[in-house]
């Protein structure tokens, strides 16, 4: 029977490329890249605790068999490896170590993409990526359905992410978390508005590993009913892009102590606004952030904003993940956007043609330093420089170097010493 199966596997595949050009396309598509990069007293102080060098690679393969207009088939797949990785075997069973023959291939995405009702209702069932609220409150992978119906002007999507399958026994279904979110989207004369609302539901999450990657990373939930309610604005007007962002977190939750559950309701929020465009050569960018944080992690309100597993928001290289999205300094928020607010002003020229400046200021600082028992809020002043060469069409060469002066949010004591990074990245797309 498995000599059977492997031969109809080797059968529909040997179809599927021979097929007429009519019946199917093939598109094939990627990304590579390969970085190398310091950190430097990302602890805040001079310990080396986070200090890091290395050097590290992606591959990405994209295949779309796409049957028609209206139905396609979607695939993504991934490597990651770091130079010199090793599993602790001598026969090269890391990608990165002498040797390779690694074993880090991933399935990122993998999903069937079809529209219905006189492509009016569009479908996509299986492995996919999706933003939600600029990433605030959600930006990433998940296994789910995603069904839109479609309009002139606007869009009405629905979207269904599994975030834990409880698996099998006695209540195993009680440990399941589902999130269910829609995402509606009108566009008119220039202006998109973007109301949305999600939610998350379990009766027992306290498997769900760890529910967000800073605030409240210590507690676990059993009964989790947070919800989000946003709305995300823009507007083009000659050339400049005009944002604005507000999310509002609440519902609740029953934390696992040490002597049962305490049951939380949580009453936190975001704000956001921003703009970028150009004047002549010089592009010039800006953004202001505010989450609000919790002054006291015993009562039964949680009022910094809750951030939901998923989340991702990029922001400083150093404070907020940047380029080299591997570690961000101590106390900072990273890409989960609570307890913080921060400032940003930029700018960009370019010096000829294939070679392009880049200059960031960012100040950021605490909401509230009891959430994480900091000792002041300030987070510090960060200076970003890049550089961007395009050596080839689709191959370019990155620069970046970044220093923070760091406040006494970051680290307050005898050793403190700033932060800074330096790293270079060399990519491709195609």
């Amino acid at each position: 029977m498995k000599k059977l199966s492997i031969l109809l596997l080797a059968a529909g595949l040997v179809l599927a490329f021979t097929l007429p050009a009519a019946a199917v396309d093939h598109i094939f598509g990627g990304y590579w890249r390969v970085r190398a990069f310091t950190n430097k007293n990302f602890s805040g102080q001079d310990d080396e605790a986070l200090d890091k060098t290395k050097t590290d690679s992606r591959t990405r393969l994209y295949y779309t068999a796409k049957f028609s207009d209206t139905f396609q088939f979607v695939n993504k797949f991934e490597f990651d490896w770091e130079y010199g990785e090793s599993t602790g075997s001598n026969e090269g069973s890391a990608l990165g170590d002498i040797g390779a023959d690694g074993t880090s291939f991933e399935i990122k995405n993998s999903y069937v993409d079809f529209w219905t009702f006189n492509k009016k209702l569009q479908w996509k069932i299986g492995a996919q990526g999706y933003t939600i609220g600029r990433g605030f409150l959600f930006s990433d992978d998940f296994s789910g359905l995603y069904v839109a119906y479609n309009g002139d002007g606007w869009k009405i999507p629905f979207i269904w992410i599994k975030g834990e399958e409880g698996g099998t026994g006695p209540n195993a279904n009680d440990q399941d978390v589902d999130y269910y979110a829609i995402n509606p989207a009108f566009k008119f004369s220039g202006v998109s508005v973007n109301p949305y609302f999600m939610m998350a539901y379990s009766d027992d999450a306290t498997k769900f590993g760890a529910v967000t990657k800073r605030q409240m990373a210590a507690y676990r939930f059993e009964e989790y009913r947070p919800w989000w309610i946003g709305l995300d604005l823009d507007y083009n007007l000659e050339g400049w892009n005009l944002w604005a962002t507000g999310i509002w977190s609440g519902g609740s939750g029953d934390v696992v102590t040490a002597t049962g559950t305490q049951s939380t309701d949580f009453e936190g929020f975001l704000l956001g606004a921003g703009a970028s465009g150009a004047v002549g050569p010089v592009g010039l960018h800006g953004q202001v952030v505010y989450s609000s944080g919790d002054d006291d992690m015993t009562d039964d309100k949680y009022e910094g904003f809750f951030v939901p597993y998923g989340a991702s928001y990029y922001w400083a290289e150093i404070m907020g993940y940047g380029v080299f999205d591997d570690q961000y300094s101590n106390n900072a928020p990273g890409d989960y956007i609570t307890d913080t607010w921060f400032l940003n002003a930029g700018v960009d020229y370019k010096l000829i043609e294939s070679l392009k400046l880049g200059l960031d200021l960012w100040y950021a600082s605490l909401t509230q330093k009891e959430q994480i028992g900091a000792t002041d809020e300030p987070l510090g002043t960060e200076v970003d420089f890049s550089a961007t060469w395009n050596i080839m069409p689709k191959l370019n060469l990155d620069f970046v170097a970044a220093y923070l002066f760091a406040g006494d949010g970051t680290y307050d004591g005898p050793n403190q010493k700033d932060p800074y990074e330096i790293g270079t990245r060399l990519s491709l797309s195609f």
